[in-house]
Protein backbone atom coordinates (compact mmCIF):
# COMPACT_ATOMS: atom_id res chain seq x y z
CA UNK A 1 0.00 0.00 0.00
CA UNK A 2 3.00 2.27 0.51
CA UNK A 3 4.29 2.01 -2.75
CA UNK A 4 0.88 2.39 -4.03
CA UNK A 5 0.32 5.72 -2.06
CA UNK A 6 4.17 7.10 -3.72
CA UNK A 7 2.99 5.94 -7.12
CA UNK A 8 -0.10 8.31 -6.42
CA UNK A 9 2.26 10.64 -4.83
CA UNK A 10 3.63 13.90 -8.12
CA UNK A 11 6.61 14.02 -8.73
CA UNK A 12 8.29 17.71 -7.02
CA UNK A 13 9.49 18.67 -10.99
CA UNK A 14 6.20 17.84 -11.89
CA UNK A 15 4.33 20.29 -9.12
CA UNK A 16 6.87 23.03 -9.57
CA UNK A 17 5.74 22.64 -13.69
CA UNK A 18 2.12 22.62 -12.86
CA UNK A 19 2.46 25.18 -10.48
CA UNK A 20 1.07 28.69 -11.47
CA UNK A 21 3.06 30.61 -8.49
CA UNK A 22 6.75 30.82 -9.62
CA UNK A 23 5.31 31.41 -13.50
CA UNK A 24 3.28 34.33 -11.65
CA UNK A 25 6.35 35.37 -10.06
CA UNK A 26 8.82 35.39 -13.40
CA UNK A 27 6.18 37.66 -15.30
CA UNK A 28 5.81 40.35 -12.29
CA UNK A 29 9.86 40.67 -12.57
CA UNK A 30 9.71 40.81 -15.97
CA UNK A 31 7.38 43.70 -15.68
CA UNK A 32 9.05 45.23 -12.93
CA UNK A 33 12.54 44.71 -15.05
CA UNK A 34 10.75 46.79 -18.20
CA UNK A 35 9.06 49.36 -16.06
CA UNK A 36 12.58 49.75 -14.74
CA UNK A 37 14.07 49.82 -18.01
CA UNK A 38 11.98 52.72 -19.30
CA UNK A 39 11.94 54.69 -16.23
CA UNK A 40 15.95 54.57 -16.97
CA UNK A 41 15.58 55.68 -20.61
CA UNK A 42 13.25 58.30 -19.75
CA UNK A 43 14.98 59.78 -16.90
CA UNK A 44 18.11 59.81 -18.90
CA UNK A 45 16.02 61.90 -21.88
CA UNK A 46 14.85 64.45 -19.30
CA UNK A 47 18.35 65.20 -18.47
CA UNK A 48 19.31 65.97 -21.84
CA UNK A 49 16.66 67.95 -22.64
CA UNK A 50 17.63 70.22 -19.31
CA UNK A 51 21.21 70.15 -19.49
CA UNK A 52 22.30 69.41 -23.04
CA UNK A 53 23.54 72.05 -25.24
CA UNK A 54 21.74 75.24 -25.09
CA UNK A 55 19.83 75.23 -28.65
CA UNK A 56 17.74 71.95 -26.74
CA UNK A 57 16.03 74.07 -24.35
CA UNK A 58 13.68 77.03 -25.05
CA UNK A 59 14.67 80.31 -25.79
CA UNK A 60 12.26 83.02 -24.85
CA UNK A 61 11.28 85.02 -27.57
CA UNK A 62 13.37 88.38 -27.70
CA UNK A 63 10.94 91.01 -27.60
CA UNK A 64 11.03 93.89 -31.10
CA UNK A 65 13.04 96.47 -30.83
CA UNK A 66 11.11 100.30 -30.76
CA UNK A 67 11.17 102.29 -33.99
CA UNK A 68 13.80 104.80 -33.56
CA UNK A 69 11.88 108.09 -33.52
CA UNK A 70 12.94 110.39 -36.24
CA UNK A 71 14.97 113.22 -36.00
CA UNK A 72 13.73 116.75 -35.75
CA UNK A 73 13.69 118.04 -39.06
CA UNK A 74 16.20 121.46 -39.75
CA UNK A 75 15.53 124.06 -42.40
CA UNK A 76 19.70 123.96 -42.27
CA UNK A 77 20.72 120.11 -42.18
CA UNK A 78 24.47 119.66 -40.95
CA UNK A 79 26.73 117.92 -42.80
CA UNK A 80 29.44 118.29 -46.51
CA UNK A 81 26.39 118.80 -48.97
CA UNK A 82 23.39 118.43 -47.09
CA UNK A 83 21.70 121.53 -47.29
CA UNK A 84 21.09 122.79 -51.31
CA UNK A 85 22.97 125.83 -50.54
CA UNK A 86 26.28 123.68 -50.04
CA UNK A 87 27.33 123.24 -53.41
CA UNK A 88 30.13 124.36 -56.22
CA UNK A 89 32.47 126.45 -54.47
CA UNK A 90 30.70 125.80 -51.12
CA UNK A 91 30.34 121.85 -51.47
CA UNK A 92 32.87 121.30 -48.13
CA UNK A 93 30.87 124.42 -46.11
CA UNK A 94 29.00 122.34 -43.11
CA UNK A 95 25.79 124.08 -42.04
CA UNK A 96 24.73 123.61 -37.95
CA UNK A 97 21.67 121.97 -37.33
CA UNK A 98 20.57 125.71 -35.31
CA UNK A 99 22.52 128.66 -35.39
CA UNK A 100 25.02 128.27 -32.18
CA UNK A 101 26.03 131.14 -29.44
CA UNK A 102 30.30 131.50 -30.58
CA UNK A 103 32.51 131.67 -27.28
CA UNK A 104 33.94 135.08 -26.87
CA UNK A 105 37.33 136.14 -28.82
CA UNK A 106 39.53 138.92 -28.54
CA UNK A 107 41.83 140.19 -31.09
CA UNK A 108 43.14 143.85 -32.19
CA UNK A 109 42.37 146.08 -35.05
CA UNK A 110 44.93 148.21 -36.52
CA UNK A 111 44.96 150.96 -34.18
CA UNK A 112 45.67 148.26 -31.40
CA UNK A 113 42.06 147.99 -29.96
CA UNK A 114 40.92 145.33 -28.48
CA UNK A 115 37.75 144.20 -30.18
CA UNK A 116 35.10 140.74 -30.04
CA UNK A 117 32.70 139.82 -32.51
CA UNK A 118 30.13 142.08 -30.64
CA UNK A 119 31.53 144.95 -31.93
CA UNK A 120 29.59 143.03 -35.30
CA UNK A 121 26.60 142.72 -33.47
CA UNK A 122 23.20 143.17 -36.35
CA UNK A 123 25.59 142.70 -39.27
CA UNK A 124 25.93 139.43 -41.28
CA UNK A 125 29.65 137.74 -40.90
CA UNK A 126 32.29 136.04 -42.75
CA UNK A 127 35.10 135.54 -39.89
CA UNK A 128 37.87 134.46 -41.59
CA UNK A 129 40.86 132.90 -39.42
CA UNK A 130 44.69 132.81 -41.44
CA UNK A 131 48.08 133.07 -40.61
CA UNK A 132 50.84 135.16 -42.27
CA UNK A 133 52.44 131.49 -42.29
CA UNK A 134 49.78 129.46 -44.36
CA UNK A 135 49.85 129.14 -48.18
CA UNK A 136 46.52 128.47 -48.64
CA UNK A 137 45.43 131.48 -46.57
CA UNK A 138 47.50 133.32 -49.13
CA UNK A 139 45.40 131.72 -51.83
CA UNK A 140 42.56 132.65 -50.65
CA UNK A 141 42.77 135.99 -49.42
CA UNK A 142 42.68 137.99 -53.05
CA UNK A 143 38.87 136.54 -53.15
CA UNK A 144 37.94 137.41 -49.71
CA UNK A 145 39.12 140.94 -50.70
CA UNK A 146 36.98 141.19 -53.79
CA UNK A 147 34.04 139.32 -52.06
CA UNK A 148 34.37 142.61 -49.49
CA UNK A 149 34.22 144.95 -52.22
CA UNK A 150 30.94 143.23 -54.02
CA UNK A 151 28.91 142.79 -51.00
CA UNK A 152 30.52 144.88 -48.11
CA UNK A 153 27.42 146.95 -46.51
CA UNK A 154 26.28 147.85 -43.38
CA UNK A 155 24.90 145.14 -43.72
CA UNK A 156 27.75 142.47 -44.54
CA UNK A 157 31.55 142.50 -43.87
CA UNK A 158 33.95 139.99 -44.06
CA UNK A 159 36.23 140.14 -40.65
CA UNK A 160 40.01 138.43 -41.97
CA UNK A 161 41.53 137.99 -38.68
CA UNK A 162 45.32 136.63 -38.78
CA UNK A 163 46.24 134.57 -35.70
CA UNK A 164 49.96 134.04 -35.37
CA UNK A 165 52.90 135.14 -33.03
CA UNK A 166 53.63 137.90 -35.58
CA UNK A 167 50.55 139.97 -34.50
CA UNK A 168 49.54 143.49 -36.73
CA UNK A 169 53.08 143.71 -37.77
CA UNK A 170 53.40 140.04 -39.36
CA UNK A 171 49.80 140.83 -40.94
CA UNK A 172 50.30 144.36 -42.06
CA UNK A 173 52.74 143.14 -44.41
CA UNK A 174 50.76 139.98 -45.44
CA UNK A 175 47.84 141.78 -46.75
CA UNK A 176 50.38 144.42 -48.62
CA UNK A 177 52.11 141.28 -50.40
CA UNK A 178 48.59 139.95 -51.40
CA UNK A 179 47.45 143.26 -52.41
CA UNK A 180 44.38 143.70 -50.54
CA UNK A 181 42.21 146.48 -50.87
CA UNK A 182 38.79 146.21 -49.15
CA UNK A 183 40.05 144.02 -45.96
CA UNK A 184 40.73 145.75 -42.53
CA UNK A 185 43.42 144.91 -40.66
CA UNK A 186 43.07 142.62 -37.63
CA UNK A 187 44.94 140.59 -35.85
CA UNK A 188 45.68 138.25 -33.01
CA UNK A 189 49.43 138.15 -31.29
CA UNK A 190 48.41 135.41 -28.44
CA UNK A 191 47.15 133.29 -31.20
CA UNK A 192 44.10 132.24 -28.97
CA UNK A 193 41.01 132.87 -31.06
CA UNK A 194 41.82 129.98 -33.30
CA UNK A 195 41.30 127.47 -30.06
CA UNK A 196 38.38 129.48 -28.82
CA UNK A 197 36.35 128.97 -31.89
CA UNK A 198 37.75 125.26 -32.23
CA UNK A 199 39.40 126.07 -35.32
CA UNK A 200 40.69 122.77 -36.49
CA UNK A 201 43.21 123.86 -39.01
CA UNK A 202 43.51 127.14 -41.40
CA UNK A 203 41.91 128.82 -42.75
CA UNK A 204 38.66 128.47 -41.54
CA UNK A 205 35.92 131.01 -42.38
CA UNK A 206 32.73 131.11 -40.21
CA UNK A 207 29.69 132.60 -41.56
CA UNK A 208 27.89 134.53 -38.62
CA UNK A 209 24.06 136.16 -38.39
CA UNK A 210 23.00 139.28 -36.94
CA UNK A 211 22.53 137.65 -33.41
CA UNK A 212 26.19 136.99 -33.22
CA UNK A 213 25.71 132.69 -33.88
CA UNK A 214 27.38 130.69 -36.39
CA UNK A 215 25.94 129.14 -39.53
CA UNK A 216 27.82 126.77 -40.34
CA UNK A 217 31.99 127.08 -41.21
CA UNK A 218 33.96 126.15 -44.17
CA UNK A 219 37.58 124.51 -43.42
CA UNK A 220 40.23 125.02 -45.99
CA UNK A 221 40.61 127.57 -48.74
CA UNK A 222 37.52 128.72 -51.11
CA UNK A 223 36.49 130.79 -53.49
CA UNK A 224 34.87 133.20 -51.95
CA UNK A 225 33.79 135.87 -54.56
CA UNK A 226 32.18 132.85 -56.41
CA UNK A 227 28.25 133.07 -57.19
CA UNK A 228 27.99 129.42 -54.85
CA UNK A 229 29.66 131.64 -51.98
CA UNK A 230 27.20 134.99 -52.76
CA UNK A 231 24.37 132.67 -52.90
CA UNK A 232 25.21 131.19 -49.57
CA UNK A 233 26.00 134.86 -47.78
CA UNK A 234 22.59 136.07 -49.77
CA UNK A 235 20.66 133.42 -48.22
CA UNK A 236 21.37 134.71 -44.45
CA UNK A 237 21.53 138.34 -45.52
CA UNK A 238 17.49 137.73 -46.19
Amino acid sequence: MLFGVQELKPRASEMADNDPTPRLNRTALATTLGAAGIAAIAGFASVYVTVGRPDNAVRPTAAAPAPPQAEPKSAAPAGPGANPLSRGEMAAFVFRQTPEALPEAKFQDATGVERTLESWRGKVVLLNLWATWCLPCRKEMPALDRLQRDLGSDRFEVVAVSVDRTGLQGARKFLDETKVEKLALYADGTARMGSALRAAGLPVTILIDREGREVGRLLGPAEWDSEDAKRLIRSVLQ
